[in-house]
This record gives structure tokens, C-alpha cells and sequence, in this order.
């Protein structure tokens, strides 16, 4: 027995004791001073065991409590009183007929009780899963409504920077950039929403089919570099066809956010190493960065949504929440994810299960 149970039934026996005297006094002055009709009596401590199933934990208290009712019925309202007689005529058969139905009484209240329980505890996940599913509705709908004009302002912006329209004051230039440059950061923040609203909103199991790993990377660093032409990453893919089931679109997303924290937060003019592995398991995708590498007491807690290398006082571009998302979509991909670092920088490496260890 656990100290959760010794603590409950020492809750549960005075209540239990204390039910049952409260009823054998009633029942005394009842039989003694109004009415000496036996069928009241069973009827009074049938009552008297239905309230301790109702209000103490589990069977045995219910089961305490007929036991002990037939003994209270034998020494106060069975003739001669106040004495425990067991060898009267036919009492055998009343104490078994009695004892059962006592039994059988409180273990249907309390199986009613953990019934309406269970119930109560389903309804309350359906409302909050229902009202989980409101929120990424909503937010997935701003999402939508945000994606369309920052794609635009982008779109813009990168026209007035070519040559033909590109302005002649550096100021102009400096402030063009610096729009460019958050409206990529929204986009991506708007991105990363969307997927995470894809999974909270989904099925239990998410929608894969098997992916060519060399196609997923070239368009996620494809998407990356039109946002930042000027990055340089190195990638390493083995010769052979590698084949992973995947929901695409967040893989994506997830090598687009780590490729990006590793060439924004890494400090470095050295090109980001975007490596693939084949395991006998796993492939395993490596983001290696040669730059100032992460704050080792934040390792174990890097995932968590929270974190922020400290750097800047511009905390809304801190990869926390892009970490804490990757994390949300490798773990729905089955897959794992962990940060360290190495003698030059920092390294994130994550891995997706083959088809044949998908589950």
C-alpha cells in the first residue's frame, strides 16, 4: 500500500465509523421510542452504507461498513439486546441474505461513483480540447491574414533593392534593409505558427508519405537563401536515394529555423554545415555552426520555448520559440532533437526513423 492509499483509508475509516454510529443512533431511537418494525432497521443501515460508498474511496470501506452493520444489528436490535448473539434460529441465512445485499449495495455505489467521475474527467478534456481547438483555429487564421502582406512588403522591398530602383541615400538603403529584415522575420514567426497550428489541429497521427531526403533539404535551403542571398551553407547529403516518412512542409520548417538561428546567432562569417546521415535506424540531420556555440547551463532546457542567448536586447528575435516548434515537430515525427556544442561552435542535430521504424 502507497502512502496516497494509507492516507485515504486513514481518512475514510472514522468517516466510515462515524457514518455508521450516526446511524444506529437513529435507528436506536427509532425502534425504541416510535417503532419496533424490523424491516426498518435493514432499510436504515442499507441507507447508512450507501452514504459511505458515496463518500469515502474504493471498495473496502463499503464492504467495512456491512460487515460491521450486521454486527450493530446483532447487539442492539436483535433479541436478547445489547448482547452479540449468533446462535439464534434462521440468523445464519439473515446474516448472509443481509451481508450480501449490503455488499452488493455499496459495491454499486461506489462503481456509480468512479463511473460519474470518469465521465466528469472525459467531459472536461472534450471542452478542453475543444476550446484548445478554438484557439488554433484562430490563430491560424490570423496567421493566414498575416502571411499574405508580409509576402508583399517582401516582395516590395526586395523590387526597391535591385540597381534600377535601389536609392541613393544610405539612410534610404539602411532603412529598406532593416524592413526587409523584419518582414522576413515575421514571415518566419508566421510559418512557424502555421505548423504548429497544423499539428495541435490535426489527427493524433500526422499525415506523412515517404519523402526523397535530398529534395526536402535543396528546397528548405532554397527557401532560406531567397530570404538571405547572401548566406553561405555547405551541405552534405550521401550519394544514395534516401527515403523518409515525413509530413514535408514541417521538416521544412524545421531545418529552415535551425539553418537560421545557426546563421544568425553564431556570430560567424564561416559557412553553416548542413550534414545528412544514414543510420541503420535514422537519418540524422546535422546543423553545425563555427561560431560563439551556446550557453552550457541552458543546454538542458534549450527546447522549452523560453530561451534567449542574451546577446541583444531584441529578445522578440531569440530562438527559443523557433526551437521550442522544432521540437513539437520532430517528436510528432517520432524522431529526436539535442543541442551541444563542439570545439568551435555549436551543433543541432535531429533525427527521423526510417520507414521500417516508423511507428
Amino acid at each position: 500500500m502507497n502512502k496516497t492509499s494509507l492516507k485515504q483509508l486513514l481518512h475514510d475509516l472514522p468517516v466510515t465509523i462515524g457514518l455508521l454510529f450516526l446511524t444506529t443512533g437513529l435507528t436506536f431511537f427509532l425502534f425504541f421510542f416510535i417503532s419496533k418494525n424490523p424491516a426498518n432497521i435493514a432499510l436504515f443501515y442499507i441507507i447508512g452504507i450507501m452514504t459511505v460508498a458515496r463518500y469515502t474511496d474504493g471498495y473496502f470501506c463499503g464492504i467495512f461498513a456491512s460487515f460491521l452493520s450486521i454486527i450493530l444489528i446483532n447487539c442492539f436490535f436483535t433479541y436478547p439486546y445489547f448482547s452479540l448473539n449468533f446462535s439464534l434460529q434462521d440468523y445464519p441465512f439473515t446474516f448472509i441474505c443481509m451481508l450480501t445485499l449490503s455488499c452488493i449495495t455499496s459495491a454499486t455505489t461506489t462503481h456509480l461513483k468512479h463511473q460519474t467521475e470518469i465521465l466528469a474527467f472525459h467531459e472536461k478534456q472534450l471542452i478542453e480540447a475543444e476550446k484548445e481547438k478554438m484557439r488554433a483555429n484562430l490563430l491560424r487564421a490570423i496567421s493566414h491574414d498575416l502571411r499574405t502582406p508580409l509576402t508583399s512588403i517582401l516582395g516590395s522591398v526586395s523590387s526597391m533593392e535591385t540597381e534600377e530602383l535601389k536609392p541613393d541615400f544610405p539612410e534610404c538603403q539602411k532603412l529598406i534593409h532593416n524592413i526587409h529584415d523584419d518582414a522576413s522575420w515575421l514571415l518566419n514567426m508566421v510559418e512557424n505558427l502555421l505548423s504548429i497550428t497544423r499539428i495541435q489541429t490535426g489527427d493524433s497521427k500526422l499525415k506523412t508519405s515517404p519523402e526523397i531526403v535530398d529534395e526536402v533539404v535543396a528546397e528548405s535551403v532554397t527557401r532560406l537563401q531567397k530570404r538571405f542571398p547572401d548566406i553561405k551553407i555547405d551541405v552534405s547529403i550521401p550519394t544514395e536515394i534516401l527515403m523518409v516518412p515525413m509530413d514535408a512542409m514541417l521538416v521544412e520548417q524545421v531545418l529552415i529555423n535551425l539553418l537560421e538561428n545557426a546563421i544568425t546567432h553564431s556570430k560567424s562569417s564561416k559557412p553553416v554545415q548542413l550534414i545528412v546521415e544514414n543510420q541503420p535506424e535514422n537519418i540524422c540531420f546535422r546543423i553545425i555552426d563555427y561560431g560563439i556555440g551556446l550557453q552550457e547551463n541552458h543546454l538542458d532546457h534549450i527546447f522549452d520555448g523560453t530561451y534567449s542567448d542574451g546577446s541583444s536586447s531584441d529578445t522578440r528575435k531569440g530562438m527559443g520559440i523557433g526551437l521550442s516548434i522544432c521540437k513539437t515537430i520532430i517528436s510528432a515525427h517520432h524522431g529526436s532533437i539535442t543541442a551541444r556544442n563542439h570545439t568551435e561552435g555549436a551543433e543541432f542535430l535531429f533525427t527521423l526513423p526510417k520507414e521500417e521504424n516508423y511507428a
